[in-house]
């Protein structure tokens, strides 16, 4: 069986737990990090020496880094789904995996943590205002792509989709301004119908509100 460290309310998190859902896998997720606590740990820093989550733990296999996992997890148990067999289409999953990194939540943290986790008696307004026109920019580029296909590689969901649309719930239901991004709401939507995706990344963050200090 699976083994995960990370609390449900990490996005990082999140992206491997939608995989692991997408492929149907056993698992046991251990409560780590934020509110719980627990990184310096020998046990975590065993297994991970920057005392970070996710970390998988399959069978002989300690993997962590969020996009080193759902690879991992697709090329392992996804063959022929989440995996493609073709080297050109994992290509292009990998290409949107590292701008998902790159760019999309590296804005997108950073509109969330200048938002939601710091108090709004401590908001900076112009650099929020940045934050949300860079967010907006990176999600119409998405949506040009989506105009075209229904997936980021084509007509099949891929590892490559889950880093990208695991930011959507906080995007969509954060009180921001967004362009219009037809082709990404509608994927939303249909995200919204998927078993895994409703119960590992629309997870409430009320948790992670800043709030001042009394």
């Amino acid at each position: 069986m699976l083994k995960i460290w990370g609390r449900a309310s990490s996005i990082n998190v999140q992206k491997v737990m939608w995989a692991i859902g997408e492929l149907d896998l056993e698992y046991e997720r251990i409560d780590v990090g934020g509110k719980f606590g627990g990184l310096d740990s020998p046990d975590i820093k065993a297994r991970n020496p920057h005392g970070l989550i996710p970390i998988l733990e399959d069978n002989s296999a300690t993997v962590w880094e969020s996009h080193a996992i759902v690879r991992y997890l697709a090329a392992q148990y996804g063959d022929g789904s989440l995996w493609p067999s073709n080297p050109a289409p994992r290509a292009t999953a990998d290409m949107w995996m590292e701008w998902a990194q790159t760019v999309l939540q590296h804005d997108f943290i950073q509109l969330f943590w200048n938002l939601y986790r710091t108090p709004v008696e401590h908001h900076d307004h112009a650099l929020l205002a940045k934050l949300t026109k860079a967010c907006g920019e990176n999600f119409t580029q998405l949506d040009k792509v989506l105009g075209k296909q229904a997936f980021i590689t084509g007509d099949q969901l891929t590892y490559g989709d889950i880093p990208i649309a695991t930011q959507f719930y906080r995007y969509f239901t954060l009180e921001i301004e967004r362009p219009a991004i037809p082709n990404v709401e509608a994927w939303y939507a249909r995200l919204r119908e998927n078993a895994a995706y409703a119960e590992h990344v629309m997870v409430p963050y009320e948790e992670l509100r800043a709030r001042l200090a009394p």
